[in-house]
Order: C-alpha cells, then sequence, then structure tokens
C-alpha cells in the first residue's frame, strides 16, 4: 500500500506549477526480499493511533535470500478479513471511504499468489484513484549504485522518517482522528486518498 512507492525515480521537475510532469519511476523487480521492509507492510491511522498492516509470508528456504517476484503469501490465516475489518474501523467515517473500498478490498480478495503481484496491483490502483501521472516500469536487472535517484532503501520502518519534513513539505490534510492524535504523516497513501478522496492529486501537486 503505500509507501507501495519504493523504488526508482527519475521525476521531471514541474516548477511552481501545479501541473503534475509526466515521471517514469522504476521498481525494483530484481532485489532479494528484504525483511521488516515496507515491502510487505504499511503504516495507517486507526482509533488507537499509528498502526501497521503486514502481509504475511510462506518462508521458503531463507527467505531473505529469495528474488522479490517469488515470494509467496501466506493465507494459512484469515488476515485478508482482519485487515479489512482494521480497514473499515479506521475509515469507516472518512469521506470518500466508500468510493473506493470495494474495488480495494477487491484486490485482497482475489488473494494473489505472491507477494510482489499484490504490491503491483496496489500500486496500480492507488496510482489511478489519485490520478497520479506515472509510467511504472520494472527493473531487468540489479544494479547495485543506479545512475538515477535512488530510493529503495530511502523509507523504512526500522529508521525514523523526516523526508518531507526536512525538505518543507510535509502540510497536513484532514484526518479522521487528528482531534484526539494531531496530523499524522508517513502513512499509507491510502489515508490520503480515504480522507481527501479526488482531491488527493491536488495535495501531491502542492508537494
Amino acid at each position: 500500500m503505500a509507501q507501495e512507492m519504493e523504488g526508482l525515480s527519475n521525476r521531471r521537475d514541474g516548477g511552481s506549477s501545479l501541473e503534475l510532469s509526466p515521471s517514469v519511476v522504476y521498481i525494483e523487480a530484481c532485489e532479494n526480499f528484504q525483511k521488516q521492509s515496507y515491502r510487505n507492510r504499511c503504516r495507517f491511522y486507526g482509533a488507537e493511533g499509528v498502526q501497521t498492516l503486514s502481509f504475511p509470508i510462506l518462508h521458503e528456504g531463507g527467505t531473505h535470500q529469495n528474488p522479490i517476484t517469488q515470494v509467496r503469501i501466506d493465507y494459512k490465516t484469515p488476515w485478508v478479513q482482519q485487515h479489512e475489518k482494521a480497514i473499515v474501523s479506521a475509515y469507516g467515517m472518512s469521506a470518500y471511504f466508500d468510493y473506493y473500498r470495494d474495488e480495494l478490498f477487491s484486490i485482497l480478495e482475489s488473494r494473489p499468489e505472491r507477494l510482489f503481484d499484490l504490491n503491483m496491483a496496489l500500486l496500480n490502483f492507488f496510482i489511478g484513484k489519485t490520478g497520479l501521472c506515472i509510467d511504472i516500469r520494472l527493473t531487468d536487472d540489479y544494479v547495485k549504485e543506479p545512475a538515477m535517484t535512488d530510493l529503495r532503501n530511502a523509507i523504512h520502518p526500522k529508521r525514523p522518517n523526516s523526508i518531507l519534513h526536512d525538505l518543507d513539505l510535509e502540510k497536513p490534510y484532514f484526518q479522521v482522528f487528528s482531534q484526539k492524535y494531531g496530523f499524522q504523516s508517513d502513512l499509507s497513501i491510502m489515508d490520503l486518498l480515504f480522507n481527501e478522496g479526488p482531491d488527493s492529486i491536488m495535495y501531491l501537486k502542492r508537494l
């Protein structure tokens, strides 16, 4: 889900205009699975504050040595239903949740076999619904030090993330529980979409 946009990016600067220039974004498809990363989890804003959803995976032959495209999802536990319940609890009162919930849940309920396929389906869903103008491409080999901007490990759940704050781009928007806990950043893009709906793109253009 959001942090779902980890990858290698090459963005053409749109300047001060609100016009969003098309961007080519490369998603790393040739790495090995990275444990305890956002590759199988995201953060969301619920009634108890910031919480985490994670997709359980099958640990087959040393998962951290498996190619990311081959890692399989573990469906032995009812995590799909549990995640949907948590999302409803967090965003059921948000302005645009009902507009997007069925399509989002249909992706989860399709039960893709592989984590990479689920991530790509979610990534394309959120890109389409927010209106981002992005050309997604997959890498065809692993480059340790690419010439383009490398964001593969820029955001990690085990490290503080102050990227937007450091760039003076951290701007609040309405959140269901903001009166209780204040504005929370560094969340899945579903938080923005459920709260801002079609206006999500205007928020992103102003970053």
